[in-house]
Formats: C-alpha cells, structure tokens, sequence
C-alpha cells in the first residue's frame, strides 16, 4: 500500500521543479530577481527528494505500521517546509520584472503556501492512522495516496507561469534553478 503512496509522491516533485527551467538569457533586471529565488531553490527541492526518498524506503522494506506511519509523517512535514521555504523565497524577491508581474508573485506564492498546508494536512491524516489495526492502516494510507495524487495533479499554473517569458529563462540561468542529471523529469 506505502508503494502508492510512494508513486503518489512523485507528482509532488513534479511541482517542486516547475521552478527549475531550461533556456537562454534575459535582461539584467530579470537575472538579479531570479538570483534572489533560485539561491532558495536548490536547497528546498533537495530536501522534498529525500524525503520522497524516505518514503520509498519504507515502503520496499518491511517495516512495521507505526515505522511507515513515522517515516510518513516526518516526511510529509520535511516536504511542507520545504514548499513554505519556496513560497516565502519567491515572496521576498518580491514581483518578478515583468508585465503582470504582481499577479505572477502573489499566484506563486498563494500556490506555494497552499500546497505547503496541503502536505501540512497530510502530515496530520497520517498521525492520526490506526496501525493497530493493518486493514484500517492500509485503508488510511490508500486515501493518504489518493491525497497526494490530487495535490501531484493539483494546478501548478501559477507557477508555471512564473518560470515562463524572459523570467524563465533568467531562472534557467541560475545555479540553483538548473536541474540535477538526477531529478526527476517535470
């Protein structure tokens, strides 16, 4: 049952990369706002990775209920911090130089924050799981799952906008925004 929670998960990363671009340069203005972002970025999304990675263990080995239901839970609280990390490096940039770009900051913050309390609620649901019980354990962490494929799917609108245009490809300029040959496809 963790396995699905485990694949569930990685839609979440999915969210967390959005911030990281591929493209050419853009104009000074753009560079120094992404700088302020992506030097927040790197470390946030290293953390949501592992622990993704925790949650993957867990789930392979046979550990006991209330091991996985631990493992979760730390997990899930690692990745709320890290998305309220995120939210509030984009927050203190402040809005991007571009046309829209109030709009653009206050929906990526809004979004960031949002999903930070959804994994924040996660955290709870998982807390609150009977592992006394296997079958109820099992029922629980399948609705955990179908949680986090929701929030995987959820709209990252926001967010892609934000890394679209000359902004986007100023964060793809950024050492902290650029992808690691390892990180998961967006």
């Amino acid at each position: 049952m963790n396995k699905k929670l485990a694949a569930a998960l990685s839609g979440g990363a999915a969210i967390a990369l959005t911030l990281t671009g591929c493209s050419d340069d853009s104009g000074a203005q753009a560079d120094e706002w992404a700088k302020k972002v992506c030097d927040q970025v790197q470390p946030q999304v290293k953390k949501i990775q592992e622990a993704n990675a925790s949650i993957n263990d867990a789930s392979k080995e046979k550990n006991s209920s209330e091991d996985v239901k631990k493992t979760d839970a730390a997990a899930f609280q690692k990745i709320s911090g890290a998305y309220k990390s995120l939210g509030e490096a984009v927050d203190n940039a402040g809005p991007p130089p571009v046309d829209d770009g109030e709009k653009l900051h206050a929906d990526a913050v809004k979004e960031l924050n949002n999903i930070s309390a959804k994994y924040g609620q996660l955290r709870k649901t998982v807390d609150g799981l009977n592992t006394k019980d296997q079958a109820k354990f099992a029922e629980g962490l399948q609705g955990v799952a179908t949680q986090l494929d929701a929030l995987g799917k959820s709209g990252d609108k926001a967010l892609s906008k934000l890394q679209s245009g000359d902004i986007g490809k100023a964060m793809a300029n950024q050492k902290g925004c650029k992808r690691s040959p390892d990180s998961p496809g967006v």
